[in-house]
């Protein structure tokens, strides 16, 4: 399994193992911290949830990735990345603590969506340094096992953060007293990943000073103008353009699986009990993960034997069939499967426009192109939410949301096939 056999490899660095530490520590606050917002928003029983406010809890949760990420990376190549990993954690466990007494008091609704904003707008910092630090932890000749391993632990260990949260929520209360204990729980557990970082030197992280940098004022005003210039040499590369927008179209219908998932839950399913509406969501998290998980494993020897060109409208289609047989029957057992099957087949298609992008495209561009790639991964999942919002009914039952669903999977897996069908040579 090369999962396995690259983390072995990467383990053996001490200043590695140090800032994966400060990674897992920090991404399992963070499933405790998404599992909070996601019961306030969706399952709170002192509330009532409609998939307008799915919608805005979605995009809470999102948002601040796609509008600061392209200008994150200003600010993280000029500030001490070591000092970001110890004071970003500070900072956001005071933001969770104020979140924390919010809901308490029982602010109105809007006054905490603020405050998780600006949690997730600290955050965003963070994740950045860590990103922009690897190279200086890894040899040149393992980054690409680090790169392999990295995210895809801190996605597994959010996954466990998720379940930690549903498993404090019993213990905690599932009111709004709960729910600040758990924000609460979060913040001190983000507060240990500033422990670890404050372990490593302060100049080993970077940046490496450049006195040809432009200033900071300048270099934000550049940004825009790099997100276009990104788009249009991305454009230029037929094969990672379109896998690139075949990611984007998942993201956009899996946005609108999660939103009917979610209304079906708390009203169809369950008559609006919410506590069972949380069981059965979280079920449906679980199997998603699975299939995060086993994409990993999967996808290296699928496109070796399919090649990615083949792969990924299989994928799609896959997710599109699939999907809709088990969805439109509107049983309770069908979406903790079909959380599974998008969960790999969407996971397998990400993998693979990491890989074209990472591969086709000009060292000079892969910043911007990825900035480009951000914005499309989280705002495609907000829109579909507001889509969701317009055409849900009260209960969550919509054939025509499915019909939407595995029509744009099906779709987007012919303008695949159509786009990428070229004189070049087929794509691995």
């Amino acid at each position: 399994m090369s999962f396995v056999a690259d983390l072995r490899v990467v383990l053996q660095g001490r200043d590695f193992r140090r800032l994966f530490g400060t990674r897992l520590v920090s991404q399992f606050s963070d499933g405790i911290f998404q599992f909070g917002v996601l019961g306030f928003a969706f399952f709170n029983p002192e509330s009532q949830t409609t998939a307008l406010g799915v919608a805005a809890g979605l995009a809470v949760l999102l948002l601040p990735y796609s509008v600061l990420g392209p200008f994150v990376g200003v600010f993280i190549d000029r500030w001490s990345r070591r000092q970001i990993l110890m004071i970003a954690p500070i900072v956001r466990g005071g933001l969770l603590l104020g979140a924390a007494a919010l809901v308490a008091a029982d602010v109105p609704d809007p006054v905490f969506y603020v405050a998780a904003l600006a949690v997730l707008g600290v955050n965003r910092f963070f994740l950045a340094a860590l990103g922009a630090s690897l190279p200086h932890v890894v040899p040149r000749d393992r980054l690409m096992a680090a790169n392999a391993v990295t995210p895809t632990s801190g996605t597994v260990v959010t996954f466990v953060g998720v379940g930690a949260g549903f498993l404090l929520r019993g213990l905690f209360g599932s009111g709004d007293a709960g729910v600040a204990l758990l924000l609460a729980t979060s913040g001190v557990v983000f507060g240990f990943s500033a422990l670890i970082a404050r372990t490593m030197e302060r100049s080993l992280l970077g940046p490496v000073h450049d006195p040809d940098r432009p200033q900071t004022r300048e270099a934000l005003r550049n940004v825009v103008a790099g997100l276009a210039d990104g788009a249009r040499h991305l454009v230029g590369h037929r094969v990672a353009a379109a896998t690139m927008g075949a990611m984007a179209a998942h993201r956009f219908f899996y946005g609108m699986a999660t939103a009917l998932g979610i209304i079906l839950y708390r009203y169809y399913f369950t008559d609006g009990d919410p506590e069972a509406a949380l069981s059965g969501a979280s079920l449906v998290v679980a199997t998603s993960g699975v299939g995060y998980f086993l994409a990993v494993i999967i996808t290296p020897y699928a496109t070796e034997r399919f090649t990615i060109t083949r792969w990924v409208p299989m994928a799609l289609v896959a997710a599109g069939l699939l999907a809709g047989v088990l969805v439109a029957p509107f049983q309770e057992w069908g979406l903790p499967v079909a959380g599974f099957v998008l969960g790999l087949a969407g996971q397998s298609v990400k993998i693979c426009a990491d890989t074209t992008v990472q591969r086709d495209l000009d060292d000079a561009y892969l910043g911007r192109a990825f900035s480009v790639y951000d914005m499309l991964f989280n705002g495609m999942y907000v829109l579909a939410a507001a889509l969701s919002a317009a055409i849900l009914p009260a209960n969550g039952k919509s054939y025509t949301a499915v019909v939407i669903i595995t029509a744009g999977y099906l779709l987007s897996a012919l303008a695949y096939a159509m786009i990428t069908r070229s004189r070049e040579p087929v794509s691995r």
